[in-house]
């Protein structure tokens, strides 16, 4: 599967998006992972991860045994889990739409847990928001090696900082043109 499948059809689950983001910066057991995703029964969550590993997304850096088990220590893999360019031109209509609605299914169930916590100090981390660019291809790529190098430094778990999630979506508007 590494190289057959697209990032797209490997990535594209609900399941398999939470499992990505619970490993975004940093390295958990599968019973971490249990413990992150309670909602998500075990023969469900280890399917999903044998497919994650399969596809390349996920890595294996450690196992051990644990009562005759063996556990294993996961983080994410070398294949990148996002579409390029390429397989987002190869995309049909149907499943970008699928796409786009599953991420934002994702962060509509995100955002039901932060309000499940009902805790006031998370809502001081709380942010949601939109606005428009004029940009061409140049600008958006300036923009985003931007934003790379901007978020790189907080996107390893440290002391001392809780985690957040940054969710973006680039939109073009069709009723616009570049002059």
């Amino acid at each position: 599967m590494p190289d057959k499948l697209s990032v797209a059809d490997v990535v594209m689950h609900p399941v398999r998006l939470r499992i990505i983001q619970q490993l975004g910066g940093r390295e958990l057991t599968t019973a971490a992972l249990r413990e992150a995703l309670p909602e998500v029964t075990p023969a469900t969550l280890y399917r999903h991860v044998a497919a994650l590993i399969e596809g390349g997304i996920l890595t294996v850096v450690a196992e051990r045994r644990v009562r005759g088990a063996v556990e294993r220590t996961l983080a994410l893999g070398e294949r990148v889990a996002q579409v390029d360019r390429e397989e987002l031109q190869a995309m049909s209509e149907a499943q970008l739409r699928d796409s786009v609605l599953t991420v934002l299914g994702h962060v509509a169930e995100d955002f039901d847990r932060f309000l499940a916590a009902g805790s006031a100090e998370l809502r001081d981390l709380f942010g949601v928001g939109q606005t428009m660019l004029y940009v061409n291809s140049e600008d958006l790529a300036q923009i985003q090696a931007g934003l790379a190098e901007l978020l790189a430094p907080y996107r390893s778990e440290q002391p001392g900082r809780r985690r957040v999630t940054l969710t973006t979506a680039l939109i073009p508007d069709p009723h616009t043109t570049a002059d």
